[in-house]
């Protein structure tokens, strides 16, 4: 079975889903079988800061290493609930990308996302690692991105405020990179750079700056 919560054994459809390293067990019958279990990288960050921008450069340079998918493709349907955290939508994308590991390459996911929102997840045990790259800018450039967006996206100024409260928090979360003044060659490249690093071997010494900052808060939602 491509979708890993289903024993190819019993049919069951695990709730908790159990892995044994690179095996997945099965709770109810005790089938055990094996499973590429490869790291997921979520490159997050606030609205404006160049995600959308950077995944298609990204894919062009990174192509046959790894698959670079769009988050809010899935954002539609049943799956924008207004449950904090939006775990629905966080579990499928999880179990995406973890079918689409099957085939042999990780998935960059690139979408505005914090570890307290997938790590808890049952989801997460189909991964060998997360990693966290966050985009930000400063809030003046990301205010005048947002406000230059198309009126279908509905970027209000009350929704903007939020945005970079999220734009603050981030940085003190997980390893971030400013994209304000940068070029966009410069930026894709240093998430290239992110990307290869997490593909080596335990132990290899990855040589990447990291731009961090410590902020106390609590997670935003979407």
């Amino acid at each position: 079975m491509l979708d890993l919560r289903i024993c190819p054994a019993c049919g069951d459809r695990a709730e908790q889903p159990i892995a044994d390293g690179e095996t997945l067990v099965c709770g109810r019958c005790g089938h055990r079988w094996p499973f590429r279990r490869l790291p997921l990288f979520a490159l997050t960050g606030p609205s404006g800061a160049g995600k959308s921008t950077v995944g298609p450069a990204l894919a062009a340079r990174m192509a046959g290493d790894v698959v670079v998918l769009e988050q809010d493709v899935l954002w539609t349907g049943a799956l924008r609930d207004d449950v904090p955290g939006h775990p629905a939508f966080r579990a499928a994308w999880l179990r995406m990308a973890a079918m689409l590991h099957q085939n042999g390459r990780p998935v960059v996911l690139c979408g505005t996302v914090a570890p307290p929102e997938l790590e808890p997840l049952p989801e997460r045990v189909f991964f060998d690692d997360v990693h966290y790259l966050a985009l930000v800018a400063e809030p003046e450039t990301l205010r005048r991105r947002l406000r230059a967006r198309p009126a279908w996206r509905e970027w209000d100024e009350a929704r903007i405020d939020e945005m970079l409260g999220f734009n603050d928090w981030i940085r003190g979360q997980v390893d971030h990179f400013d994209t304000t003044d940068v070029p966009l060659d410069s930026t894709v490249a240093y998430v290239e750079e992110w990307v290869r690093a997490g593909l080596k071997p335990p132990g290899a010494t990855a040589g990447r700056p990291v731009r961090r900052a410590r902020t106390p808060g609590a997670a935003r939602p979407r």
